[in-house]
């Protein structure tokens, strides 16, 4: 079984990774998929910077550094693990990610990078439970770092 995890570089999603240790640490048999997803080139940087490849791998440079925490974690903790970035519109591109893999299920932070503190939900969770067709478990920030 593959739980896909979406890993954004936020406390809520390192959350979410430590949620999912926890469960393998008690006996739950799954190996992970961390995965980022780095938002398309807009149309300002694509004119302005002229080199679309550049600006990709830029952006797949930037998927791994935010991944680089959480591969240190699975690793620390033995854990098999696959990781990918991708680009395009989060919410969707999370979906194909967990069918691609074959994930039973999605696990992300219900605040990510985007989401202003005590708004509730991020719109990148909104949108992952409303296409999503395997079970997607959202995981809060403790309180004392919610609140801060």
């Amino acid at each position: 079984m593959k739980i896909l995890v979406a890993i954004d570089g936020s406390a809520a999603s390192l959350q979410a990774l430590h949620h999912v240790l926890g469960l393998l640490h008690g006996g739950m048999r799954a190996s992970l998929v961390l995965g980022n997803v780095q938002e398309p080139a807009s149309l300002y940087e694509v004119v302005a910077v002229h080199d679309v490849e550049g600006i990709d791998a830029l952006r797949v440079a930037a998927g791994a550094d935010m991944l680089a925490a959480a591969e240190a974690l699975a690793e620390a903790r033995g854990c098999d693990y696959e990781s990918e970035v991708a680009g395009g519109a989060p919410e969707h591109v999370l979906v194909e990610m967990a069918e691609r893999y074959g994930a039973a299920g999605i696990v992300l932070g219900a605040r990510g990078m985007g989401t202003r503190p005590g708004i509730g939900l991020g719109s990148v969770v909104l949108g992952v439970l409303a296409h999503s067709k395997v079970p997607v478990t959202v995981v809060p920030l403790p309180a004392l770092a919610a609140d801060a």
